[in-house]
């Protein structure tokens, strides 16, 4: 059952920055509150206040919002209209659907004499005899009853025939609290025979007045954990069957006739939570426990698992297979499986300080990395030469080698050069000496050389 809390009225306050002590208007419906309590001690400055459909059986705690403009009270429990006399400032009052059969109580309704709406439809006092008659004659000031005008011949009217009408009001009041009275005590000794009922079953009422099963009375510690232990389709079993029956007791419970009084909306409140209880625990009961995580399978095979969350680097731990690699986050493996084999022992993992990433560097089997080349090149092996390459490999140290000569910044004092002009040598031009073995050669003397 839920209650009026400071906290609960602030997140009701967003519109006011969460302030409650200069607070003009407050919604606080379907909240299942029983009592009314506490408004009017944080919230002084409250003009509208909606309370609609909850649990409130009594009218209090409000007499001192004295700027109360339009209070909602519709679909609550309410048997009797009272304390708001000191709501000076009252014009709309909205009492729809409650369980009000003291008709004679609107007279407490004399003192607010701005109120100019009021409704009384879905209340037991509505079906009276006379009853609009009897509103409109003893609160003059109103102008609205149940959403229609009271127009100024229909005053007259009601204050003419006032004393008879008064008359027959009184008689079904009475008639109604001797059937109220008895639905009383109907509601009460159920509410026992339950109570019995529940004791007989091991069962004990909590502070909030519903039922709870006392498990630790009725079942020893060995059993609970054999009950832990069961396997899933004894487990699946049990929850169908407990299903199947609360669905029977819920339809049993809604097909069973019952009055409509503020105890039976609060058995109907009762069984509704404990359907919500039983439903809980069916569904805690069909959670499975979590097989262990298969990360080799039967023949050997690395499978591909991946249940990590972003951590703190201390948190994770790198794994390099030949043919797999895995990482633990909090316990949580990442694994992956490789298309080619790699070397762990040539590996290392780094993790990016900007955006987190973890870059693992796997080089393959059968590749080299050299200096002069970006990319490694792989080495071909044919049946002959396989040892012979193997042998190489062995003897030569795979390793990145950078030119310590080479600076780590571009120079940049000679990046435009001025060009320089040399003094331009003629060199002679070597002879062309013929091939003796021309037969057309012929050697001139007198022809100069070509320049």
């Amino acid at each position: 059952m839920g209650r009026i809390t400071e906290d609960l009225i602030r997140r009701n306050a967003e519109h006011n920055d969460g302030i409650i002590c200069s607070l003009e208007e407050l919604s606080l419906h379907q909240q299942e509150i029983e009592r009314l309590e506490h408004i009017d001690k944080w919230c002084r400055d409250l003009k509208i206040l909606y309370l609609q459909n909850n649990l409130i059986g009594k009218i209090e705690n409000v007499s001192k919002l004295k700027k109360l403009e339009y209070l909602n009270l519709a679909l609550n429990n309410i048997e009797k209209i009272e304390n708001l006399e000191g709501c000076e400032g009252l014009t709309k009052l909205d009492l729809t659907v409650n369980f009000i059969g003291e008709l004679s109580s609107v007279k407490a309704l004399q003192h607010n004499i701005h109120l100019k709406e009021l409704f009384l439809m879905g209340n037991p006092c509505a079906d009276f005899d006379g009853y609009r008659q009897f509103v409109v004659a003893t609160l003059q000031q109103l102008k609205w009853l149940d959403g229609k005008e009271i127009e100024r011949s229909e005053r007259i009217q009601a204050l003419q025939d006032f004393p008879e009408v008064e008359q027959q009001i009184r008689e079904q009041e009475k008639a109604y609290c001797l059937k109220r009275a008895k639905d009383k005590e109907e509601a009460q000794r159920k509410l026992q025979e339950e109570e019995n009922e529940g004791q007989r079953e091991g069962r004990h009422t909590g502070f909030d007045g519903r039922w709870y099963t006392d498990i630790i009375a009725t079942l020893p510690s060995s059993e609970e954990s054999k009950d832990d232990v069961q396997a899933p389709e004894i487990q699946e079993g049990e929850c169908k069957k407990k299903k199947l029956d609360n669905v029977e007791d819920d339809l049993e419970f809604w097909n069973k006739p019952s009055l409509y009084t503020p105890e039976s909306r609060l058995e109907t409140l009762r069984h509704m939570e404990k359907q919500r209880k039983d439903q809980e625990k069916l569904s805690e009961k069909k959670k499975k426990v979590k097989p262990p995580r298969v990360l080799i399978s039967e023949n050997g095979r690395a499978l591909n698992v991946n249940e990590p969350k972003y951590m703190d680097t201390s948190l994770i731990d790198v794994d390099v297979q030949p043919t797999y690699v895995r990482v633990m986050v909090k316990g949580k493996p990442f694994q992956l499986v490789l298309p080619a084999e790699v070397k762990p022992d040539s590996s290392s993992a780094k993790r990016a300080q900007t955006t987190g990433h973890l870059v693992v560097y796997m080089p393959k089997v059968g590749e080299i990395i050299t200096g002069c080349q970006g990319t490694s090149k792989p080495v071909k092996s044919t049946p002959g030469s396989s040892r012979e390459q193997t042998h190489k490999r062995s003897q030569q140290m795979e390793r990145l080698e950078v030119d310590p000569g080479k600076r780590a910044f571009p120079d940049v004092a000679n990046i435009v050069q001025e060009k320089k002009h040399t003094p331009r040598r003629v060199q002679a031009e070597p002879q062309i000496i013929p091939s003796e073995e021309d037969p057309d050669f012929e050697d001139n003397p007198e022809v100069p050389p070509l320049i």
